[in-house]
Parts: C-alpha cells; sequence; structure tokens
C-alpha cells in the first residue's frame, strides 16, 4: 500500500486532484490538462472510488494542514479492509464522495469496520452554510436533505459496524452523524449541538437520528435551545459510548476494533441488520424476527464453531 499526499494551493483542490487522478491512474488522463472538464464533484466521485489511500492537504506555507473534504484514507489490514472517512466538513461534494464511499464497503465481502474521523479541530460542523445560502429554492433544498438521509440511512445498511471517532464540535449534521453511526468515541473536550434553531432553521432531519438516541426529552431540549452539550453529557445521554482524553483517542479507538473485528462477520452483519430492523417494530413481530434471525445465524459454520469450541473447551477455529 501507498499513501498519496497533495498539497494544492487553488482554493478547490480541483488541478491537484485532477492531477492526483491521473496519476493513480498511471496514465496521462485528459483531465489533468483540463481539469475545468470536470466539476470537483465528479473528481471527488472518481477520488472515493479509488483503492489508494489518500490524504489531501491544503495551502502550504501557511503553517496548518488544511485536509481534504473528501476521502481521508484506506487501508488494508490483516483482519480486512478497514476504511477511515475524513468529515471535517459536509458540503455537497462531501456528501457525494461519501455516498459512493459507502456504497463500496456495503460491496466488498471483505470490508470488517468503518471509522469515521476526521484530522482537524472538529469532527463535523455540518452542512456548508454558504454553499446552502448560495441557491435558495424549494427543490434543491429537498435535494439536499434527502441527500444527506440517504446517506446517513447508508450507515445503518452497512453490513459492518460504524465507530464515529470524535473530537472537537459536532454540530448540527454533524451530531447527526455521530447519532447515526453504531458506535462513538469522543475525545472529552468534544462537544455536541444541533444548533440550526440558532439561525431560524430547526435541525428536522438531524433530529430523526437524535430521538433515537436519545431520550425524547433530553434530545428535544438540545432541538429547540441550540445548546451545547459536553462529551461527558453526550454518555450520560446515550449518544456516545466512550470518552478519553484527546490523546488516548486513537488507542480507544483500536481497542474497540479488536474487540469487534476479531468476530465473525456474519453474525456482526446479521446482528446489526436485526437490532435496526427490530426497532420498528411491534415487540411480537420483534421476537419473531429476532428467532429466525437468531436461527439462520445458528446454522452458519461459524456459530456452529463457536459452539462446539465452548463445549470442547478450546478456542474457536474461525477461517
Amino acid at each position: 500500500d501507498r499513501l498519496v499526499r497533495v498539497a494544492y494551493d487553488d482554493p478547490d483542490g480541483e488541478t491537484a486532484l485532477a492531477m492526483l487522478i491521473a496519476a493513480m491512474a498511471g496514465s496521462r488522463d485528459p483531465i489533468a490538462a483540463d481539469p475545468d472538464s470536470l466539476s470537483v464533484f465528479a473528481l471527488a466521485g472518481r477520488l472515493a472510488a479509488s483503492t489508494i489511500p489518500v490524504l489531501i492537504g491544503g495551502p502550504t506555507g501557511t503553517g496548518k494542514e488544511v485536509l481534504s473534504r473528501f476521502i481521508h484514507a484506506r487501508s488494508d489490514r490483516s483482519d480486512g479492509p478497514f476504511i477511515a472517512v475524513n468529515c471535517a466538513a459536509m458540503p455537497e461534494a462531501m456528501l457525494e464522495a461519501l455516498q459512493l464511499e459507502l456504497d463500496t464497503i456495503a460491496r466488498d465481502p471483505g470490508a470488517r469496520l468503518l471509522v469515521i474521523k476526521a484530522a482537524g479541530k472538529a469532527f463535523c460542523a455540518g452542512h456548508d452554510l454558504k454553499e446552502m445560502r448560495a441557491s435558495p429554492s424549494t427543490d434543491y433544498y429537498e435535494t439536499l436533505f434527502t441527500q444527506c438521509g440517504k446517506m446517513m440511512m447508508s450507515l445503518q445498511a452497512l453490513p459492518v459496524p460504524v465507530i464515529a471517532q470524535v473530537q472537537g464540535i459536532a454540530t448540527a449534521a454533524g451530531c447527526q452523524l455521530v447519532a447515526m453511526c453504531d458506535l462513538a468515541v469522543a475525545s472529552s473536550d468534544s462537544r455536541f449541538a444541533v444548533s440550526g434553531v440558532n439561525l431560524g432553521l430547526f435541525c428536522a432531519t438531524p433530529s430523526v437520528a437524535l430521538s433515537r438516541n436519545l431520550g425524547r426529552k433530553a434530545a428535544f431540549e438540545m432541538l429547540v435551545t441550540g445548546a451545547f452539550i459536553s462529551a461527558d453529557e453526550a454518555k450520560v445521554k446515550g449518544l456516545v459510548n466512550r470518552v478519553v482524553a484527546a490523546d488516548s483517542i486513537e488507542a480507544e479507538v483500536e481497542s474497540l476494533v479488536a474487540a469487534i473485528v476479531g468476530k465473525p462477520r456474519l453474525a456482526l452483519s446479521m446482528g446489526k441488520a436485526l437490532f435496526y430492523r427490530q426497532l420498528e417494530l411491534g415487540i411480537e413481530a420483534a421476537y419473531t424476527d429476532a428467532a429466525q434471525t437468531m436461527a439462520c445465524n445458528m446454522m452458519d459454520h461459524s456459530a456452529l464453531e463457536g459452539v462446539q469450541a465452548f463445549i470442547d473447551k478450546r478456542k474457536p477455529d474461525w477461517k
């Protein structure tokens, strides 16, 4: 594996992205000579489909690296592909790139886990407000929020667990993103808010995710006040699983990853799908679905081997 780094000086980085894609293709791609022939959305899509680990940096010489809005890194591990996504902001291009990446993971039988994190000071500040304000129309806004909702639901539909690694702030759609991940580990200095109401815009789509993680009154208070809650409060309310010091978050996430990826993929996949499916059912239907799922799971070789290993007092041989 190799990690490709690119620093760009133009504001949108389209030329650098075009050159990078051409280099990744190993040929003189026409878009390298004429980057304006493709929009940044198309470039992001091409980049998201790549299997090469990519980290894109911003203007150099500023003393501060501005990370890409797009896919952060992909690496192959002994326990299967492990993907990290840079999500410090959520403009339309980021939504498209992330959706492409999620679709790729969903089709990858070797994928084991997804970690969503950012390399900057903020986890995710939500939608690009300047981008939103530039195109005021009902059709545009409905398309944007529907696109975001589709991406969020894709996280739950993935056959692998998704972990949010949160540092700094997670606001509006960024807080929604944390809520839609299966698990979340936050640094102790993290803060969370659905603050659209402070701008006159109730965070309606984030409320769907938030109300399915927090108690109703706790969720509604966040939605109508727009106030921040601390990482410790987020843990108490059920938004995150673990809170650790900022310098320990990588190790904490890795320990959680290690506790998950050694388990049979089919059991995790079937279990995750059932977990979210039964939440939308009445209790009787939920038990019926769970019984059928568990019976099917038990017939899998990994489950039969796991039970036999327990009986034999040995470690299971999962291949």
